[in-house]
C-alpha cells in the first residue's frame, strides 16, 4: 500500500460488481501464508468486503502489482541447532484507523532465525494510549510464544527459555517488570496480569529495541518503499538463483535435432580422441 493511502468506507463510488474484488482480495488472504510482507495490505481492503469502492479496487490491484513484480519472494527455512531460541517482535499503531480509531496490532514469531508465525489485526477495543495498544500486542504475542513452545516440546524440539520478546515502547517494557504501574494500568488489567504472570515465571523476558530495528512495524501501518523493502528482507527472500538462468526445460525439436548433430560429430571427429 501507499504511505499516503487512507482507505475509508464512505470515499469514491461502490463497485457494480463487487464478485470480482470478493475474488481478488480472498486469493491474497490465501497468499498471506506464505507472504507475510502484504499482511497489513491485505488486511486493510479486507475489511470493506461489504460494500467495496473504487479505492478499495484500486489498493487491491496495487498489491497485485507488487506480488507481479516479487514472484519470486517467499519464506526461508534453514536447519535449527537445539535448544533452539524463540524470539518475537510485537508492535501496534495506535488509533491509526481514520474512523473507529482502533489500533492495529502485529507480530512476528522466529524460530533461530526463521519466520515461524506473524499476525496483522485490528484490535477490538479502543486503547486510550500507544503504551495501551503497546501492551496488548505484547500481550497476544506471549500467547501466541506460549502456544508454540507448548508445541515445539510436545514434537520433540527444545525451547531455550526464558523466550525473548521486543516491544519499541519503553512503556510497555516498563510495565511488564514494574507492579507498581498497576493502579494506572486497571483498563487493561488482563492483559496486565497475563504478561506480567509470564514474566515473574521466568518463561518470557520483555526488551526494548528502538523502532527503526523493528521489524514488526511492515505489520502495522503502510511504509515508504525504502523502508518496506528494508523491513521485507528481514520476512521474506527472493529466491536463490539458478545456473539455468532463463533457459526452459523443454527445448524446441530444432534445437534438440542441432544439439544432436553437434554431438554427433563430435563422436565422429578425429580430434574426439583428444578430448579428455
Amino acid at each position: 500500500m501507499s504511505a499516503k493511502a487512507v482507505l475509508t468506507t464512505h470515499d469514491g463510488d461502490l463497485l457494480e460488481n463487487p464478485t470480482a474484488f470478493h475474488e481478488m482480495v480472498g486469493s491474497l488472504q490465501y497468499l498471506t501464508i506464505t507472504r507475510p510482507d502484504i499482511a497489513f495490505a491485505v488486511n486493510s481492503v479486507s475489511q470493506f468486503m461489504s460494500q467495496p469502492r473504487a479505492p478499495h479496487l484500486i489498493a487491491a490491484k496495487r498489491i497485485l502489482r507488487y506480488v507481479k513484480s516479487t514472484l519470486g519472494h517467499g519464506l526461508h527455512f534453514s536447519p535449527q541447532r537445539q535448544p533452539a531460541h524463540l524470539s518475537a517482535y510485537s508492535d501496534a499503531d495506535w488509533a491509526g484507523c481514520p474512523e473507529s480509531r482502533r489500533s492495529t496490532s502485529g507480530y512476528l514469531i522466529y524460530l533461530g532465525n526463521t519466520l515461524v508465525s506473524w499476525c496483522s489485526k485490528k484490535q477490538p477495543t479502543i486503547a486510550r494510549s500507544s503504551a495501551e495498544s503497546e501492551y496488548r500486542s505484547l500481550a497476544h504475542s506471549s500467547a501466541e510464544t506460549t502456544w508454540l513452545g507448548f508445541l515445539l516440546y510436545e514434537l520433540g524440539v527444545h525451547i531455550q527459555y526464558p523466550i525473548r520478546r521486543y516491544c519499541d515502547n519503553l512503556s510497555a517494557t516498563y510495565m511488564a517488570s514494574n507492579p507498581v504501574f498497576h493502579a494506572r494500568t486497571k483498563h487493561i488489567e488482563l492483559d496486565y496480569h497475563f504478561v506480567r504472570e509470564k514474566v515473574a515465571l521466568g518463561s518470557h523476558q520483555v526488551h526494548f529495541v528502538p523502532s527503526v530495528n523493528q521489524p514488526a512495524d511492515l505489520l502495522t501501518k503502510p511504509l515508504h518503499k525504502q523502508r518496506h523493502n528494508l523491513l521485507c528482507t528481514k520476512l521474506v527472500r527472493p529466491k536463490p538463483p539458478s545456473l539455468k538462468g532463463g533457459v526452459r526445460a523443454n527445448h524446441s525439436p530444432t534445437l534438440i535435432s542441432s544439439l544432436s548433430t553437434i554431438k554427433t560429430e563430435c563422436v565422429t571427429s578425429p580430434q574426439s580422441k583428444l578430448i579428455v
